[in-house]
């Protein structure tokens, strides 16, 4: 039986590749240190995952569940995004709750793009944003984050080129994957950029809470609502990546559109998975203070073996990431990060799966003990 068509614009993801490897090295016994993967090692809070357990002998818990999720959950991601970003959402309808932001990208795509639409995508950036892009036959543009812009949009660059097919454009702040932030005035611009093209911007926003004390939302900007949707996350948040359970948020009419793909795709989030979400949401403001103690004792460290590496990085950044630039003419970024997985048993990201803007770049997940990374910079 032949497949798609759509497979041959698509491969498999770098690090579903590259684990196999790194598994591989583990069988023969190599002591592999992982800092490639963002996906946090740490549990949720007690709170939550007692929330949820006892949400497993209510009536009704096993049972399909709402496309739209509880209304408790959306009145939860309203009444958060008003706390920490000052943006008033309608939790009846301007909130759709997801199994992970993930399955937004595709959903997202799939309610606004048609085949031969284009697609403004951040280089460096998530790569799936450009493999969901070519699945449903529209077409990627690739727009350069640069150091010397701060990695953010050239938006007169961008004015200059050809947008009459342009639908959507996908950005993320903080950023992955370089931990830039993002001013006000920068997102006022881009909301005016959007409308001036009619282009939907789709801000990814699942880092905003780690290492970062001043949370920025595009739904900030007054009038963003017309012209842009956010994604968001409690998989780093709130340490419940597995669990896949985040939000869409933007206008009524946004929401519904995406709701209609939605619904002809899933039954609905589990019942406990949605009772521990809407505490994860209600946590005190000690959870987010906890948290980024943590990841700053890790990433101070994470400095140290940085510097052993002999490559340089912003210490100001946000997110769960170290992104670094490598001396002028050392390796290419992946043959550089071979090296160190088979000379010191160390994995981390190269910075090339992110676009050809990550060239000479590497990356760092926080996402490890305090032990495993003095054991790394031990290796040196």
């Amino acid at each position: 039986m032949m497949t798609a068509e759509r497979l041959n614009t698509v491969q498999e993801y770098y690090f579903s590749i590259k684990l196999r490897e790194v598994r591989e090295l583990v069988a023969q016994g190599k002591p592999i240190i992982n800092m490639g993967i963002g996906s946090p090692d740490l549990a949720p809070s007690k709170e939550v995952v007692q929330a949820m357990q006892e949400a497993l002998a209510e009536p009704g818990a096993h049972q399909y569940q709402s496309y739209q999720g509880l209304p408790e959950l959306r009145s939860a991601f309203a009444k958060f995004y008003a706390e920490k970003f000052e943006v008033a959402l309608d939790g009846a309808s301007e909130i759709l709750p997801l199994m992970g932001s993930k399955e937004g990208i595709m959903h997202i795509s799939m309610a606004f793009l048609n085949v031969g639409d284009a697609v403004l995508i951040p280089d460096p950036g998530y790569p799936t944003y450009t493999s969901v892009t070519r699945l449903l036959g529209a077409k990627p543009i690739m727009y350069d984050l640069t150091e010397e812009n701060g990695w953010l949009p050239n938006l007169k660059a961008l004015s200059q080129m050809d947008l009459d097919k342009v639908k959507l454009m996908w950005i993320s702040y903080p950023n992955m994957p370089t931990g830039a932030r993002i001013t006000q005035h920068k997102m006022e611009e881009l909301v005016a950029f959007a409308k001036a093209h009619e282009i939907l911007i789709v801000n990814d926003n699942p880092y905003s809470f780690v290492l970062n004390q001043a949370p920025t939302s595009i739904l900030q900007v007054e009038g963003a609502k017309a012209v842009a949707l956010e994604l968001n996350s409690l998989s780093k948040t709130f340490n419940m990546a597995g669990w896949r359970v985040g939000m869409v948020a933007g206008s009524a009419q946004h929401i519904n559109a995406v709701l209609k793909i939605k619904s002809n795709m899933d039954s609905g989030m589990f019942y406990g998975i949605q009772k521990g979400a809407v505490m994860a949401l209600n946590s005190g403001q000690e959870w987010f203070q906890k948290l980024d103690a943590l990841y700053d004792r890790r990433r101070e460290l994470m400095f140290q073996l940085v510097d052993l590496v002999g490559a340089t990085y912003d210490r100001s950044s946000a997110g769960m990431f170290v992104w670094a630039k490598l001396p002028q003419g050392e390796k290419p970024s992946e043959a550089f990060i071979d090296g160190l997985l088979h000379e010191k048993h160390i994995f981390i990201a190269p910075g090339t799966i992110f676009g050809k803007n990550g060239e000479g770049y590497i990356r760092f997940s926080l996402c490890v003990t305090e032990e495993k990374i003095r054991e790394a910079i031990a290796r040196f």
